[in-house]
């Protein structure tokens, strides 16, 4: 396997027990809103990652103040990130906070913002 330098992690919201499709949609929401936000603020980073295969991580977290300090984290080291507010149209009430994505990054820097969490 390659060597990454640049990642992006999306972080998704394990305590509302979400099924599997609404969980897939949510995550890909993150992914693609934080990879636009990323090709417009930090395009160096997106194109980098684009070039190197678009690897991406899904953590958890469980509960919403948790998702808000890891965004807070990644907003204070200059990183791109997208947070995705339910419409309410299915499982969730509207404006629930479900994910988060971030970057892509360079991965040394998203390891500070997201390497303790666990994987999905």
């Amino acid at each position: 396997m390659g060597n990454f330098d640049y990642k992006q992690v999306v972080v998704v919201r394990a305590d509302l027990k979400m099924s599997i499709g609404k969980t897939a949609v949510q995550a890909s929401h993150a992914a693609v809103s934080a990879a636009e936000q990323t090709r417009k603020e930090r395009s160096k980073w997106w194109r980098e990652w684009m070039n190197e295969g678009q690897r991406k991580i899904i953590v958890k977290v469980d509960s919403e103040e948790t998702l808000l300090e890891i965004k807070r984290e990644a907003e204070a080291l200059g990183v791109p990130n997208a947070l995705v507010k339910d419409m309410g149209l299915t499982e969730l009430e509207p404006g629930t906070m479900t994910a988060l994505g971030i970057g892509p990054a360079l991965s040394e820097i998203m390891d500070r913002i997201t390497g303790k969490l666990p994987l999905l």
